[in-house]
């Protein structure tokens, strides 16, 4: 496998390039071929041109070391975890780092994450790999010696934030350059793959480059950076999941944790970037998933998030004996853009599995498609009190023409009508959608017929956007981004005053009733309210006062974040609910209220 790598003249690669053919998976790390010397399998020296033969001594000297090279026990052997950090803990370096360059020796490295929940994810995974590598992680950005900014690219505005922030970040550098420790900063995530050169060039700060997949390879990019070179890997993978990576929760008070589930996306929606930024789907076995759930259970929380672009086409197929099986049915009036695999352990028995593990954790999952809602996880959902009644079932937009357009895989027949099956399948169920405004080619009656749906469906939550164009789409290449920008302004903000009115009306049905309350902590608006969500993912907000135990008879107590307390529903707007707590309980014990 092609890795990536520091700086070089762009035309060593050149003849290496020519001579492969990348899946649109697969593209290589575009700085200079890596000199690989695995275990002895290269030498240290520049690789021979791949155009011209190796000669005959160089092809027996290649054979032998081949031979005489690492056999499959090795690997076995070496491939246990290492609880304490120690030079085992590392990988033989590359031949131009030693093993104590790939140390972190305890320099500070501060996050910033933005994005999606992925994102929010993919910062535990790079901070559990550079923890183990000796680094130390701070929230102060003044002390710190490593910037790292896991970025989005699923917008224009998301990476406008990205330069507008490097900019600030140049001035701090430039105060830290004669420092003992000067200071590196990093590019990580989507915007890190989709970039690449641009970066670099444009931005001299940054140091590394990183893309959603090459995370394990943060300590070598570092190391490089120490010598003052930059480094990149944004090679896409088709099988990284970092199932063996424990992700580190680092909010001590939190009550809720992301479990990546699955990574990348085959959809091909015209107007999406996904699948070029983080590959195609692959799933993590679901023997790890439900190692780090159990792992979360021990350690407290009340609620895991199911992770994945999209995150209901979840297969596994890592286990030989359920490779056989059928692939699961598509929503009804539904189709793919691309052909199923066969086989594996699919998202209903994920499900299943991970909602058995503790039945006083929530279990929610996003970004599902909407293709991807067989019956039987709806009657899962249905059946376990566990698994919330709250599905994310993005709509983009209530017009079949731009639909087509879009490459959704559905109708605006076919969407309305699994809206109603869910509802019937999961009665009080909690909706919630993603909207786009002024995609290409959308004319007044398109929009008018996205304001309809919004009507029609009456979602509890909403994500609204005006569309932004992105290079390498489908859209990109086939499609006229023809809609001006003051129309696409205008049109988001008419569906956003439509679905807050809307949504408003369907909220205010839960006025009067008792809901159960995960509570999360104080009130970002007052010191004596305290906050929490419904089991639709709504936000409650309620008094902080003394309340029956219910589960300790004769017992008053104050809502600590992550209790379970019933709250009776007082008012409702288009994104927040409000009563006054009743008892403290138990998931189990609720329904008995709710």
């Amino acid at each position: 496998m092609l890795g990536c790598h520091t700086m070089q003249p762009l035309q060593r690669v050149l003849p290496l390039k020519r001579r492969l053919k990348w899946g649109p998976v697969a593209s290589v790390s575009w700085m200079l071929p890596r000199i690989f010397r695995a275990h002895g399998s290269l030498p240290s020296t520049a690789c021979p041109s791949p155009e011209k033969p190796l000669e005959d001594g160089a092809q027996k000297d290649f054979t032998t070391r081949l031979a005489t090279g690492p056999d499959f026990q090795y690997f076995l052997s070496t491939s246990t975890p290492q609880e304490k950090l120690s030079h085992s803990d590392v990988e033989d370096p590359p031949p131009y780092l030693s093993v104590n360059e790939l140390l972190g020796r305890q320099r500070k490295v501060y996050f910033e994450t933005y994005g999606c929940q992925m994102n929010v994810n993919d910062t535990e995974i790079a901070w559990s790999i550079l923890q183990k590598s000796g680094y130390l992680r701070t929230s102060n950005l003044q002390e710190a010696d490593v910037i790292l900014l896991v970025t989005c690219s699923i917008r224009e505005k998301a990476e406008q934030t990205i330069w507008s922030r490097l900019n600030q970040l140049k001035v701090l550098k430039t105060k830290r350059f004669r420092s003992a420790v000067p200071l590196r900063i990093g590019i990580l995530g989507c915007m890190a793959e989709r970039l690449k050169e641009e970066i670099f060039n444009r931005e001299k700060v940054v140091d590394i480059l990183a893309g959603p997949d090459a995370y394990r390879d943060l300590p070598r990019l570092l190391a490089v950076a120490e010598s003052g070179q930059q480094a990149a890997n944004v090679l896409l993978s088709l099988d990284e999941t970092y199932a063996d990576v424990m992700p580190v929760q680092t909010s001590p008070s939190a009550t809720s944790a992301f479990v990546s589930i699955m990574r990348g996306c085959n959809n091909m929606c015209s107007y999406c970037i996904v699948p070029f930024t983080r590959g195609r789907e692959r799933s993590r076995p679901v023997v790890s998933i439900l190692e780090e759930v159990r792992k979360l259970s021990d350690e407290g929380l009340k609620e895991v998030v199911l992770l994945g672009q999209n995150v209901n086409s979840f297969q596994d197929t890592s286990e030989i004996q359920f490779n056989s099986a059928l692939s699961t049915n598509h929503s009804r009036g539904f189709s793919a853009n691309y052909k199923a695999k066969q086989g594996g352990l699919r998202f209903a028995h994920l499900l299943d599995q991970v909602s058995r593990i503790d039945p006083e954790m929530r279990i929610r999952f996003t970004s599902p498609h909407p293709k991807d809602f067989p019956d039987e996880v709806l009657q899962l959902i249905h059946e376990r009190e566990n698994i919330c009644k709250q599905l994310h079932l993005p709509a983009q937009s209530g017009s079949s023409r731009v639909l087509e357009a879009m490459r959704r895989g559905y109708s605006r027949e076919a969407y309305v009508e699994l809206v109603h099956h869910i509802r019937e399948s999961i009665p009080g169920v909690s909706l919630s959608s993603d909207f786009i405004a002024g995609f290409c080619g959308e004319t007044e009656e398109d929009h008018l017929q996205t304001l309809s749906l919004l009507r029609e469906v009456q979602y509890n939550v909403g994500f609204l956007f005006a569309y932004s164009m992105r290079q390498k789409t489908r859209a990109y290449h086939r499609l006229k981004d023809d809609v001006p920008e003051e129309v696409k302004l205008r049109r988001l903000e008419e569906l956003i005053t439509v679905f807050r009115e809307e949504a408003t009306k369907a909220n205010k049905t839960a006025v009067g009733c008792t809901q159960l309350v995960l509570v999360e902590g104080l009130s970002k608006r007052s010191s004596t309210d305290l906050c929490g969500r419904n089991d639709g993912n709504l936000k409650v907000i309620f008094p902080d006062v003394e309340m029956e135990d219910a589960t300790n008879s004769g017992l008053r107590v104050r809502a600590q974040p992550g209790d379970y307390v019933l709250v009776k529903i007082t008012s409702a707007s288009s994104q927040t609910l409000k009563g006054h707590v009743l008892c403290k309980t138990t998931l189990k014990d609720s329904s008995a209220y709710c």
